[in-house]
């Protein structure tokens, strides 16, 4: 692992540079929205089109990338991550700040494809899973950290607007210093949407259900926490607590994900959260209470989003898990874009105390569906399984590709070793 950091800490720091103002940005907008006095179904629209953005991104950048390079796409998209981050405090306006929020979705996703594809090709194949691994904890530091950053200067100005840009602009430095030349880029075609819900109609509607939970995580706690009354540094210290919770929980869920079935698993940390978010619904508590409540709802949702893959893995051939992630890819994003407009609306309806309750209800339809596909399919043996590749919901297609490659290197050296293979397949 050392010789891996050693190697690739370059690229680590750009990226985590690029985490801490894309973690910066997005909580400093919902509590700089609710302090202009933006209503709360502005604030879903406002979050939500930043989902629409990426989802874009991700699926014309590698069209981008093959007609200009990866150099021009990735100083192309910086300059504009940079001017927006100082046109949000310049023109605090809803309408514009949907746009811009379309817009810096869109750069995100390019600039996170670009990045990522260096990184997978410093790797080799022996040291693709320590890469991911340690790419993962760089995600996971730099959004945590950017919740502190919160507290250095009043939301009400420009200050912490600048911070955010001249980190996403001193990010690119170690990337661009450090890369390798320009790799040869290729993207696996995607799996028709049918194909996909026929091969594992779990792993579809959980994909689809949890991007609504992780968008409603990533674009509305901070509206929560300033209707709640949270102070900022209360909200920065919440928020952080979701990613927190992400980072611990995400590899003791992958070792329970390779002993046991999935199926299960899902079904069991789907209603663990569902009963945790009806709780904080119905049980009044302190702030110390809403820690909690972050931690569960992060520690589950993060790690859910491997599961699914993984589960989806289960039921495919290795040369056809690298298109059916693209597929879950793509539903995972329908999902997010409604996640934050359901969620304001349902703000705006019952007061802020909705976002544990809408958090509630979409874990309560996965457990369902989870138990109903535990009666319509027998299980696959843990045996013939395929492994748990820990990969963030915020990763572009290149990340999760590296980790299904991870995936199906461990799954043919285990077939090679036994002589035996997954049946299904």
């Amino acid at each position: 692992m050392l010789a891996v950091a050693r190697n690739t800490w370059p690229l680590l720091l750009g990226m985590m540079l690029l985490m801490l103002g894309n973690g910066l940005q997005g909580t400093l907008l919902g509590v700089r929205g609710t302090s202009e006095g933006f209503s709360t179904t502005w604030m879903s629209i406002i979050m939500s089109a930043y989902f629409v953005g990426f989802l874009g991104g991700s699926r014309l950048a590698p069209e981008m990338i093959r007609r200009v390079g990866h150099v021009r796409v990735f100083a192309a998209l910086a300059s504009f991550i940079s001017a927006v981050l100082v046109l949000y405090a310049a023109v605090p306006h809803p309408i514009l700040w949907t746009v811009e929020r379309v817009v810096i979705g869109f750069c995100f996703s390019g600039v996170y494809v670009v990045a990522e594809s260096w990184l997978n090709d410093s790797a080799t194949n022996e040291t693709r899973g320590k890469t991911m691994s340690l790419y993962l904890i760089v995600q996971m530091i730099g959004i945590v950290t950017a919740q502190g950053l919160l507290n250095v200067a009043d939301p009400g100005g420009y200050n912490l607007f600048i911070i955010a840009s001249v980190l996403v602009s001193v990010s690119f430095a170690p990337i661009l210093l450090s890369a390798n030349p320009a790799p040869v880029f290729q993207t696996t075609k995607t799996m028709t949407l049918r194909r996909l819900f026929k091969t594992s109609p779990l792993g579809f509607v959980g994909a689809f259900l949890l991007g609504s939970v992780f968008s409603a995580l990533f674009g509305m706690s901070a509206v929560f926490g300033a209707q709640a009354g949270l102070s900022v540094r209360d909200i920065s210290i919440f928020v952080a607590s979701i990613y927190v919770g992400g980072m611990v929980c995400q590899y003791p869920i992958g070792w329970f994900s390779d002993r046991m079935d999935r199926r299960q698993l899902i079904a069991g940390l789907n209603l663990f959260g569902a009963v945790a978010m009806l709780l904080g619904v119905l049980v009044p508590g302190n702030f110390l209470w809403l820690l909690v409540l972050a931690f569960i709802i992060g520690g589950i949702s993060n790690p859910l989003y491997s599961l699914y893959i993984a589960y989806t893995n289960d039921f495919l051939d290795f040369e056809d898990m690298a298109a059916a992630s693209g597929g879950l890819i793509f539903v995972n994003g329908i999902g997010a874009i409604a996640g934050p407009v359901v969620l304001g609306w349902m703000m705006a309806q019952w007061g802020p105390f909705a976002f544990f309750g809408y958090l509630g209800i979409l874990m309560a339809v996965s457990t369902a569906y989870a138990f109903y596909r535990m009666t319509r399919r027998p299980t696959v043996a843990v045996e013939y399984t395929t492994h748990y590749a820990p990969v963030a919901p915020t990763a572009s297609p290149v990340a999760v590709e590296m980790a299904q490659e991870v995936a199906i290197e461990m799954a043919m050296e285990e077939d090679g070793n036994t002589g035996e293979g997954n049946p299904e397949r």
